[in-house]
């Protein structure tokens, strides 16, 4: 008696913003996605000429993937630009567990994730900044986009000043982890 093929599961997985704020999605994707607790409705389309776009709330918004690197994304949607990682849900506890056993104590840098001119610093030296809050205003293709820290501690060091350009990966700010 021959077996029905297995049907396969979409496989669960979970986009972290800069901020390492976790959202949870299967691909492919369901027809219901979660955002900030509640189910929305949004399709991913693509047009005759290849242009990816996202439909929410019955409005078109232009997709655009600016960078892959790795599971690391880094895509403008009318105009501005996010970045995050994409994780299994293994890959995510030991992604956490890796950070919990690192050095409380050390040093991170915040890099800049695109090229651009630094139009804003938030911060100063010996600033206490927690995870999540902004701490530089980056222009990049006419757009203002706030650089956020991916964690809390005090700011040891910045390497940039305003009207300064960046470079992709250039060190923007140092910050004490604690």
């Amino acid at each position: 008696m021959a077996r029905e093929p297995k049907k396969k599961e979409p496989t669960k997985l979970i986009a972290l913003s800069a901020s390492n704020k976790a959202f949870e999605f299967r691909t492919p994707l369901e027809k219901k996605i979660k955002y900030q607790g509640k189910k929305v409705d949004i399709k991913l389309r693509e047009d005759p000429n290849g242009f990816s776009y996202i439909v929410w709330k019955n409005k078109k918004y232009m997709l655009d993937v600016i960078e892959k690197n790795q599971n690391h994304y880094t895509i403008m949607i009318n105009g501005v630009w996010h970045s995050f990682t994409v994780e299994t849900p293994i890959s995510l506890k030991r992604r956490r567990y890796l950070e919990k056993q690192g050095d409380s104590s050390s040093t991170v840098s915040i890099e800049a994730p695109m090229p651009g001119k630094i139009i804003d610093i938030l911060v100063e030296d010996g600033d206490k900044v927690k995870e999540g809050e902004p701490i530089i205003i980056l222009e990049a293709m006419k757009m203002q986009n706030e650089i956020y820290s991916h964690v809390s501690g005090i700011v040891t060091s910045i390497a940039v000043k305003k009207n300064d350009s960046v470079m992709k990966d250039d060190v923007l700010i140092d910050i004490q982890k604690g």
